[in-house]
Order: structure tokens, then C-alpha cells, then sequence
């Protein structure tokens, strides 16, 4: 490539970085610098997203400047490869992409390119039947080679997918080379670029393989025996195993002398294969992966496989099917369709020599030409594919290993791959671009059900149908069975069929159909059956955990081993799409995985298992809950609950971490105290309960609070616990309180006295008092509220200053109340110096608030304003968002009434999302004063 001033420029990144100008080689900077022209060259004019160069310069955390750094490192290499380009121009070479930089180059000007350019020369003169003309210019292009690709840019340059899938391409160049080489009986020409690559790529069998029979074919016996011994302890070492089949004939031949190769003739033309399976009739939905697929495919420089994952039943091989069939066309040279039974019950798994047997008969090799060992099988398959163009489908594929040589040596055709297990290695040996199937749509689901009953059925009861999709937990397989089985039954209402369903939640019974070996319970089968026994337990155990997901810790808990094991059994049901990772750290399993794991653990775990199973679910939850409870502690000195038996391996560094658990932990928390209680386990139900308190005040869950307050204190009723009935007495009073329904309130606090009474926990009965006066407060009784906090503070409060604010704090807005502004300030600045010291963030905002209120009271709108904006921090930073939100609310009102409408809108909109669910009283007076606002004209 020439640039107008400056003469000849070339680029190189098959060894290390270099650019050369005029015939100089040009200093290019730092390392980051160079990463960044190293990964732009790998991509070969493909877009290189502004992410990824982040990602690749910072492994994580990079900095908040970190895309300012890409752009600027970005324009120095502009003005490098351009001298005297104006600042802030693009320049010739490295042009800017929507999302991202590309590099202008062409196979003159880039060695990655001019590699490529030979290897698919190399590929069609061996598709011509000219395997010497082919060798030629596979060896012509292993020879730009320098090195590793980028290499001095180590680790990155040894880790990032764009560096592997170069270095892939020089492993495939070089075993297609050594095969080419084998035809023409010229193995040891290509000795030196095979060991090149070899060392490269020490795991790799295949190119040990060929190695070591170029070796073998130069008269070096010795070294090839000396190679496969060391191959053979690197891959014990390093991975565990054995040598695989493929190095193993190659070891075989060497022995047995079988390393010549007399050169062979042209083979014959090609058949064209027509081998997919028909399109579904009604196949329907996925627009969104078909999108996907096309635009992947159309790309220049696109994949060449497509890997379709997901559970059980989703409908992989549908999609994959219906995709190939969109996609024949454009390959005019047939289609390969495999079922390798990767998961299959009825018969074992297909190996990659069975596959590849089938597909070189298909492609017109007879069988008695097709040779025993797999690395020959391979290399008669890629060259019978090399320069064409055909579209291969690999169904039901267990692991990578299973299809790795079944891919294509050379460019031009595309696979399409399924497997329920998650294809990762793909992506980075082979480039492929990943279409991960969920759950379909409400109306996808809907759509499906179309076909087999017919758009008259779907419309005369629409209630059923959802019925029906919601029973079958919009699973497509499950569908189809239901669907099946209503096509049969034309005179039978969905409605009969939906409520069947219905009948037997968590059951399978409703989805076998006429064959069991097509029903769900088969098909979960399958993968339940591939999984190691320890992860095939916690399968077992998952419905044991009452929440919609659980977390590692929790599976820690629930199968009583270590974190580290729970997260590799967890990894493993993933992998295998039996649960998915909705959240990080947070696995979710679909309802009639977990009826088939319900079914599995009542057939092979004891009663007793699983009692224990449910019990170290039930102590795991209670002590991280005290953990959680302590960090929320406000003027308590001591939690009120114990941890009881059980342990944690959770610890929360502050409130924040501690409201964080909560949230995510909230529904299995409500659940367990409802089955405690059910148990008999009354002192594990209000012990959940109240170490849940600060959680649901904080973050304005009422309803929640209540609740689950009301069944711990039946629990601890039913247990005759005076303490545990006293504590949730006072516990309800104050969702009573929040409730705005302060006769509840005062009830149930005049209970919880009598008990402390009772029980002597003075203490207690003090906090109760202060209970009381927020109360009073809140009626109005504001005179009644000074006058019981004023007769004896000091005796109630003595040494304790959290306690002390809040009690100064309740008096502040009761003083402002009555008028009393000066009193007000004062006690309100006193609470305030107190909650500073002992670092009391909620005692802070309380503080704030009040001062906001005295500086209204005194129209004084900017200092209230500043005030309650203080106010709303500090509750903020006391992770309590409802608070929050109240204080908020208030500001937007007074703005508002001052005639500041967008101010005030803001801070309405910023309190709502403070409280995104819908149980209280305050998101709802929030939406209503928004809509007030909206509606003007």
C-alpha cells in the first residue's frame, strides 16, 4: 500500500509488531500503544470495538479515562503512520467506526492478509486434485511467519481470543500443509514450519501428530519417538489425559513403518449432498436469533460456525434446521447433516470417525478408501470441502473435542452447531459466533400453538391458551407435546386441557404423549444422565431451595459442601443448561426442570437426605440474616435474634453490602419463615422475621414486613416464646407505624410492654417507649410527645449516643411542630453533633430533615431545599431508600408550591426510582402527583 507523501507502508503482526515506511521501520511507541495496533491488525479490517481495546489494554477496572486513553493512544498512531496529519484528523489507515477503529490495509501492505491470500490458494489447487501446487503455497504463506502472532505483547498476545484465532489459522495452514505434503510424498518439506507451529501449540495433537510423521518420513525415528513420549507426559501433566486417538495411529504408524505416502491421483468430482432433515411445518418465532444469524454470516470476514446452545427442549435443532434451510442457497455445493447423539438415551454417542465416515461417503469417497486413522479421515474431508461451498449441520453435539475435526480446514462453507452444552471453546478455536436459545415469547408461544389447533380454537378461549403456555412454562418441546395431544382431541375444550394441567402443578405427567421417548422427561434425562454424581446431587436437592433462583452459597448450603465445590457443580449444570445464570453468582432453573428434579430426588435420596438438605438450607439462611441484621443495627446495642446453629461464609463489609443480600434474598427469606413455622421450627420462623426488620423499614417494604411479622408471631405463639411473641408485638408496631395505621400500632406496642414487663427486659421496654413517642408524634400529639421524652431522657439513654439522637431528634420535629423553631434547632443540632461521632448516617438525615422542616417553617425555601437534599443523601448512604424517598417528596411539594415545576418533577422521578416496587403508599402518591403534572396542558 502507498500513502501519497510517504511511499510504500507495510504492516506485520505474524510475529511481532512492525510497520515499515519508505523502507524504515517505525518506533511504535509504548506497550499499550502497540497492543492497540496489534489488535486492530489481528482483526484485518474488521471493526475493533471501543470496549474491547479497553478491555484488552485494562484486564479489569480499567479507569474512568479509559476510552479518552484508546482514542489518544488511537491519534498518536495515526500521526505515526501519517506524518504531519492534522490533529483530530482520521488519516488513510485507521478509520473510525461507529462503535470503534478499523484498520485500512490489503494483502500487500499486511502479512495476516497475504497468509490468508495463499492458504485459499493452497485450499483450491487442492480441491483441483493439485496437491503440489497446493503445498507450495501453504508453505509460501507459513513463511511470513516470524514468530507467535504479536508476539512481545505477552500475556496479551497469548490470551485474547483475536491473537488465538490468528494463531488457530497458522495450526490449520500447517496441517493442511503436512496432509498436502502426505499426498505427494514430500512429508519432510514441511518439517520446519511444523515444528514452528508445534511449539506454538504443544497441546494440540494434531499438529504433534503430523509432526512427528515428518519426522519420521525424514529419517528421524529417534526424535519422533523422543517427541510422542514428551507430547505424552505434557498432556498427563498440563491436562490429566492420555494421548487421543488421533496421535495415538500416528505413534502406530511410526512403529510399523507406516510414514511413506505414494503421491495420489485427482480424486473424482464431488457429489452434492442434499442431507437436511425438513423444516417444521409450523415452525414459528425467533426473529430476533434469525436476525442475528444473517447479519453474522453476511459480515466480510464473518464466522464460519454458528453454535446453538441451550436447555433441554428449547428448540435448538429447530432453529438450526430452519436456519439451514434459509441459508442453502448460498451454498451451492450441498448440505451435511449429522445427529451425533451427544445426548441421546436409546443409543451411545456418535465418535468424530463414525461422523466423518458418513459425510466422506456422502462426498463420494468409497468406503473402502476411507483410511482407519482419524487425522487421515480428517484431512480427506477438508480437502474434499477445501474451495467449496457447502452448508454442514452438527446436531446434538456433546463437547467441542466431539466436533473438532469435523470443521472445515478452509473458508467458504458455514457449520451449524447445537448442543445443550455451552460451546465456549468454539469461539476461540474456531471463531464461532455464539446464539445462545431462551424460553420464547408470551406470543411466540402463542404462535406456535397455532398451527396444530388453529387460529378458530386459539380465539374461542384466549385464557386457556395462556393457561396452557403457562403450564408448559413457554418450554417449546412441552408445547408441542400439549399441542399434540390437542390436535388429537379436536372436540375437547382447552379449557379441559389447560385445567389438566393445572391439576398436577410441579408434575410431568401432562407432557409424555404417546411416546416416552420423546416426552420431557426423556429429554431431561439425557443431560441429567451426562452429569458428574456430586452436580446430578445438587440437581436433586435445587427444588429443596424455596426461592426463584439461589445463589452459590446458598447451593454451598443446601448440598453441604465447600463454596469452591458448589461453584463447580453449579458451573457444570450450567454448562449443561439444566440452570442459567441470570444474575452473576445467581442461578435460576425452569419449573419443569426443577417437577423432573422434584421427581428424581423423592426416587433417590432418602427422606432423611433430604430433611437434612432443607435444615442446612433453613441455618445457613438464619445466620447470614444475623450477619446482615447486625451491619443494619440503628440505636440498638444488640441484635435482638442469635445466629443459632448453622454458619456462613458470608460476611458484609457495611449496610450497604448488608441491604444488598437482602434484596436479592428477600423471597427465599419470606419463604423459609413460612415453611419454619409450617415445620415446627417457631424459633427459626421470628428470628428470620426480626433480623428482616431493618431491611423491609429501610426500603419501605410495608406489606412484606407485615406479612411475614404476623406469621413469626403465630410461630412464636404456638410455641408459648414470651420473648419471641414480645419482640414481634414491637416489630409489627412499627409496620403499623409506616402503615400510617398507628391504632394497630399502639396495640400491638402495648402488648409487647406487657410481655417485657413480664419478662423484665427493661431495656427493651425503654426502646418501646420511644416507639410510643414516634407514635404520638405522628397523631399530632405533639405537646404529649416533649412531655414523656423530657421527664427522664437520662436514665433511659445514659451512654448511649445513638439512642440519645434519636430520642433528641423525635423531640426536634415535635418542637418544630408546635412553633417552637428555636427549641427545634437546637435539639435538632445536638442530635446531629451526637450522630457525627458515633458515625450514625441515619441519625444524620433524621437531623437534616428536621432543620429542612424549621427553614420551611420559616419560609426559608433555599436553606429547606439544601437541607432536605442533605437529608436525602445521608439516607442514601444509610441504604434507606424509602426514607429517601420521603424526604424527596417533600422537597418536589415545596417546589412545586414555590412555582419550581421542573425541579420539582425531578425530584419526584429521582424518589420513584429510590422505591421501584409497588407496596407502599409513597410510590403511589408519586405517581399520582406526576401524572398531575403531566396531565396539564
Amino acid at each position: 500500500m502507498r500513502t501519497e507523501a510517504d511511499g510504500t507502508i507495510s504492516f506485520s503482526v505474524l510475529g511481532s509488531v512492525r510497520v515499515v515506511r519508505a523502507g524504515a521501520e517505525l518506533h511504535l511507541g509504548a506497550r499499550q500503544q502497540r497492543l492497540v495496533l496489534a489488535l486492530l491488525l489481528a482483526r484485518a479490517g474488521s471493526p475493533v470495538s471501543s470496549a474491547e481495546l479497553v478491555d484488552l489494554l485494562w484486564d479489569e477496572d480499567p479507569p474512568a479515562s479509559a476510552a479518552n486513553v484508546v482514542h489518544r493512544h488511537v491519534g498518536m498512531l495515526r500521526r505515526l503512520l501519517e506524518p504531519g496529519l492534522p490533529t483530530r484528523s482520521a488519516g488513510r489507515h485507521i478509520l473510525r467506526e461507529l462503535s470503534g477503529y478499523r484498520l485500512h490495509a490489503d494483502e500487500e501492505s499486511l502479512d495476516l492478509l497475504k497468509f490468508r491470500s495463499l492458504s485459499r490458494l493452497a485450499d483450491r489447487h487442492l480441491q483441483d486434485g493439485d496437491p503440489e501446487s497446493a503445498l507450495r503455497h501453504f508453505l509460501d504463506g507459513l513463511r511470513l511467519w516470524r514468530g507467535r502472532c504479536a508476539s512481545g505483547l505477552e500475556p496479551a498476545s497469548r490470551q485474547h481470543p483475536a491473537f488465538l484465532a490468528v494463531e488457530a489459522e497458522r495450526a490449520r495452514a500447517a496441517r493442511e500443509a503436512a496432509d498436502a505434503a502426505e499426498r505427494c510424498g514430500r512429508l519432510s518439506a514441511v518439517l520446519a514450519p511444523l515444528r514452528q507451529a508445534a511449539e506454538q501449540h504443544p497441546l494440540d495433537e494434531s499438529l504433534q501428530s503430523r509432526l512427528l510423521l515428518a519426522l519420521a518420513a525424514d529419517g528421524r525415528q529417534a526424535e519422533a519417538v523422543e517427541l510422542y513420549q514428551a507430547v505424552r507426559r505434557r498432556l498427563a501433566d498440563d491436562l490429566g489425559i492420555d494421548p487421543g486417538e488421533e496421535l495415538r495411529e500416528a505413534y502406530d504408524r511410526l512403529l510399523h513403518q507406516r510414514t511413506g505416502s505414494a503421491p495420489t491421483k485427482s480424486p473424482p468430482p464431488l457429489p452434492r449432498p442434499a442431507q437436511l432433515p425438513p423444516d417444521l411445518p409450523f415452525f414459528s418465532g425467533r426473529d430476533d436469533l434469525i436476525a442475528e444469524a444473517r447479519a453474522a454470516t453476511a459480515r466480510p470476514g464473518g464466522p464460519a460456525v454458528l453454535a446453538i446452545d441451550g436447555m433441554p427442549g428449547i428448540g435448538k435443532t429447530a432453529l438450526a434446521v430452519h436456519l439451514a434451510h434459509e441459508f442453502a442457497a448460498g451454498y451451492p455445493d450441498g448440505q451435511l447433516y449429522v445427529d451425533l447423539r451427544g445426548y441421546d438415551g436409546r443409543e451411545p454417542r456418535m465418535s468424530p470417525s463414525e461422523a466423518l465416515r458418513g459425510f466422506l461417503g456422502s462426498l463420494g469417497v468409497p468406503q473402502e478408501g476411507i483410511p482407519a486413522e482419524l487425522h487421515a479421515q480428517a484431512g480427506i474431508y477438508r480437502s474434499r470441502l477445501a474451495g467449496r461451498r457447502l452448508l454442514i449441520v452438527l446436531d446434538n453435539c456433546r463437547d467441542a473435542e466431539q466436533i473438532r475435526h469435523l470443521l472445515p480446514g478452509s473458508p467458504g462453507c458455514l457449520v451449524i452447531v447445537t448442543s445443550r452444552s455451552r460451546l465456549s471453546t468454539l469461539l476461540t478455536t474456531a471463531g464461532a459466533h455464539p446464539l445462545p436459545i431462551g424460553l420464547p415469547s408470551v406470543d411466540e408461544a402463542r404462535a406456535a400453538l397455532l398451527g396444530p389447533l388453529g387460529a378458530g380454537r386459539l380465539a374461542a378461549d384466549p385464557a386457556a391458551i395462556d393457561a396452557i403456555i403457562a403450564g408448559c412454562g413457554r418450554l417449546p418441546l412441552a408445547l408441542a407435546v400439549v399441542a399434540a395431544r390437542a390436535a388429537s382431541l379436536p372436540r375437547t375444550p382447552t379449557a379441559q386441557i389447560a385445567a389438566e394441567l393445572a391439576q398436577a402443578p410441579g408434575s410431568l405427567d401432562g407432557f409424555d404423549g404417546n411416546d416416552p421417548q420423546t416426552g420431557l422427561r426423556a429429554a431431561f434425562s439425557w443431560s441429567y444422565q451426562a452429569l458428574s454424581a456430586p452436580a446430578a446431587r445438587l440437581f436433586r436437592l435445587l427444588p429443596l431451595h424455596p426461592g426463584p433462583d439461589i445463589p452459590v452459597a446458598g447451593a454451598a448450603a443446601l448440598a453441604g459442601v465447600p463454596l469452591r465445590s458448589a461453584r463447580a457443580q453449579l458451573g457444570e449444570l450450567s454448562r449443561a443448561h439444566l440452570i442459567n445464570e441470570d444474575l452473576p453468582g445467581r442461578y435460576r432453573t425452569h419449573d419443569l426442570l426443577l417437577a423432573y428434579a422434584m421427581e428424581l430426588g423423592e426416587e433417590n435420596d432418602s427422606p432423611a437426605e433430604r430433611a437434612a438438605a432443607e435444615l442446612r438450607c433453613l441455618q445457613f439462611y438464619r445466620a447470614t440474616g444475623y450477619q446482615a441484621h447486625r451491619r443494619l443495627l440503628t440505636s440498638e446495642d444488640h441484635p435482638m435474634i442469635d445466629p443459632g446453629p448453622g454458619e456462613t461464609p458470608l460476611r458484609f463489609a457495611d449496610h450497604g453490602d448488608a441491604m444488598r443480600w437482602f434484596t436479592a434474598e428477600r423471597q427465599v427469606l419470606i419463604a423459609l419463615v413460612g415453611r419454619a413455622a409450617q415445620q415446627g421450627r417457631h424459633t427459626e420462623a421470628w428470628q428470620l422475621a426480626l433480623g428482616m426488620q431493618h431491611f423491609f423499614e429501610r426500603s419501605g417494604r410495608w406489606a412484606d414486613w407485615t406479612a411475614t411479622g404476623e406469621v413469626a408471631l403465630e410461630a412464636a405463639r404456638v410455641a408459648g416464646d414470651l420473648v419471641g411473641q414480645a419482640r414481634m408485638h414491637r416489630s409489627l408496631a412499627g409496620a403499623a407505624y409506616f402503615r400510617h395505621e398507628h391504632e394497630t400500632a399502639v396495640g400491638h406496642l402495648d402488648q409487647a410492654v406487657e410481655l417485657l414487663a413480664r419478662l423484665g427486659l427493661h431495656g427493651e421496654m425503654t426502646r418501646a417507649g420511644i416507639n410510643r413517642a414516634m407514635i404520638l408524634r405522628a397523631q399530632g400529639r405533639h405537646e404529649e410527645v416533649v412531655r414523656t421524652l423530657s421527664t427522664a431522657p437520662g436514665p433511659w439513654v445514659a451512654g448511649h449516643d445513638k439512642l440519645l439522637a434519636d430520642v433528641l431528634v423525635i423531640m426536634a420535629a415535635s418542637y418544630a411542630e408546635l412553633g417552637r423553631q428555636e427549641d427545634a434547632v437546637r435539639r435538632a443540632e445536638q442530635a446531629m453533633a451526637l450522630s457525627r461521632g458515633a458515625q450514625y448516617k441515619l441519625g444524620i438525615a433524621e437531623a437534616w430533615e428536621v432543620l429542612g422542616q424549621v427553614h420551611f417553617a420559616r419560609q426559608e425555601l433555599g436553606q429547606a431545599v439544601d437541607c432536605w437534599r442533605e437529608a436525602a443523601v445521608a439516607y442514601q448512604e444509610a441504604s434507606a431508600p424509602a426514607a429517601a424517598a420521603e424526604v424527596l417528596a417533600l422537597l418536589g411539594e415545596a417546589l412545586a408550591a414555590a412555582g419550581d415545576q421542573d425541579t420539582a418533577v425531578r425530584a419526584w422521578q429521582e424518589a420513584l426510582a429510590l422505591i421501584p416496587h409497588a407496596q407502599t403508599r409513597m410510590r403511589r402518591r408519586l405517581t399520582d402527583l406526576l401524572a398531575a403534572v403531566t396531565s396539564r396542558p
